[in-house]
């Protein structure tokens, strides 16, 4: 018995293939990949019922086969099929197209008019890029699907009809639902049978098959001899990615095809017409590493930076002191470690700041002498944390640097100079 289920599910296989294969010669269908099968199956299977159906996949990957082997397959063969491309259709007219409007309805409306709804009346129709569709059309096409009604616009007559709906899409659906520009509902009852398109990167055996028989299709177009590739032209082809998937195989096979005089095409041929890859077609995209700082909008932004960084500095260096005056009396060891924390600070932001009487000898110990020197400075100078008064300090050494030059201040600064100008008569620098 065993051997005898075998044998039935392995004729089975066969007599799927055969029919599988017949499909493909029917409908001009070129690849043997596994993904390419799996759709038709799926496509054959879900024709006969009334469901409706949504092909997703990337752009040129032969999507709008797939609904014509669903009409052709089901009850509803002999009855209209219309391809209706959304994205094609301005957004005031949509409505109109899809549904039908009356005398009158709007500027323009000179007599009545059917949507192709109405002409498609039991009957297959096929909206490709539905992911273009308004918000407002999807509510109308919502309430087809799910009770076949409708109105013209300009209307208030409910019309029926009994169509069979197949939508294609190349976007990402699931995104557009999150961001709310496709309805989630709408999506839902569209993808009662999903079929998904692989991209031609994904079918790399089939990539030859095809560049064959678009060879062939030019050859007897331009009554010329069908273009070859060698070995390493074959590589190269089927490593490439397609970003344009059949559509753009069969565009560069057309173009070698009436460019080249040489039928045979090795790879240095080949080269010239494939694009550079993704990463050489997008703009560079710069990425900083973690240990750089981030980039400002604007130069005040850069000079706030600036001023930040100072000041946190500055916090860092008044609390060195702090412990310092507070170990006066202590280990002279601890006063030597933050002496030179202090130096290292001063070296950081003034490399001259280091013939500070504190530092005249990086070996002496350091005197009460230097610690109430330090303790006056922190009493009597108070530093003004005002960003203000911090951009004019910068303004003003700036120009005493550049004995009162604009152009040279305001590139120290990285401001223009016309910042700069405005800047001195807004805080009024002489």
């Amino acid at each position: 018995m065993s051997c005898n289920r075998k044998l039935l599910q392995v004729l089975e296989l066969i007599f799927k293939n055969m029919d599988v294969q017949k499909i493909k010669l029917r409908f001009g269908i070129i690849g043997n990949s596994d993904t390419l099968s799996r759709a038709i199956d799926i496509a054959v299977q879900v024709a006969p019922t009334d469901l409706s159906v949504l092909i997703t996949g990337e752009s040129g990957t032969g999507k709008e086969v797939f609904p014509q082997i669903i009409h052709q397959f089901s009850a509803r063969k002999h009855a209209a099929y219309i391809a209706v491309n959304c994205g094609a259709i301005p957004e005031g007219t949509i409505d109109s197209e899809l549904f039908g409007h009356e005398k009158g309805a709007f500027t323009g409306a000179l007599s009545d008019r059917k949507g192709y709804f109405e002409v498609a009346d039991k009957g297959t129709i096929f909206l490709d890029e539905i992911g273009e569709l308004p918000l407002s059309t999807q509510v109308r096409l919502l309430r087809v699907l799910e009770t076949g009604e409708f109105m013209k616009v300009g209307s208030s007559k409910v019309l029926k009809t009994n169509v069979r709906v197949v939508a294609a899409t190349n976007l990402n659906i699931l995104k557009a639902v999150k961001e709310s520009k496709f309805r989630e509902d709408l999506f839902y009852r569209l993808n009662t049978v999903p079929i998904v398109m692989a991209p031609l990167r994904g079918r790399r055996d089939d990539i030859y098959l095809l560049f064959r028989k678009f060879a062939q299709d030019f050859a007897e177009k331009y009554r010329m001899p069908a273009l070859r590739l060698t070995e390493g032209a074959q590589q190269l082809l089927q490593n490439y990615k397609w970003p344009g998937n059949i559509r753009q195989l069969k565009n560069i096979t057309e173009q070698i095809s009436i460019i080249e005089n040489e039928r045979l095409i090795s790879p240095e041929i080949l080269v010239n017409y494939l694009p550079a890859n993704e990463e050489r077609m997008l703009p560079a995209i710069y990425k900083k590493d973690s240990s750089e700082e981030k980039s400002f909008s604007s130069e005040r932004e850069i000079l706030y930076q600036v001023l930040f960084d100072m000041k946190k500095d500055m916090a860092d260096l008044k609390q060195l002191v702090f412990d310092l005056m507070q170990k006066d009396g202590g280990s002279n060891d601890l006063q030597q470690k933050n002496a030179m924390l202090i130096r290292k600070l001063y070296e950081d932001h003034e490399p001259d700041a280091v013939q500070h009487p504190v530092f005249k000898s990086s070996n002496a110990k350091t005197s009460h002498a230097d610690v109430s020197h330090i303790q006056d400075t922190e009493e009597f100078v108070e530093e003004s944390l005002s960003l203000v008064d911090k951009e004019m300090e910068l303004i003003r050494k700036a120009l005493e640097k550049h004995n009162g030059k604009r152009k040279h201040a305001a590139n120290d600064l990285g401001i223009s100079e016309r910042t700069l100008y405005r800047k001195i008569k807004e805080y009024d620098i002489n």
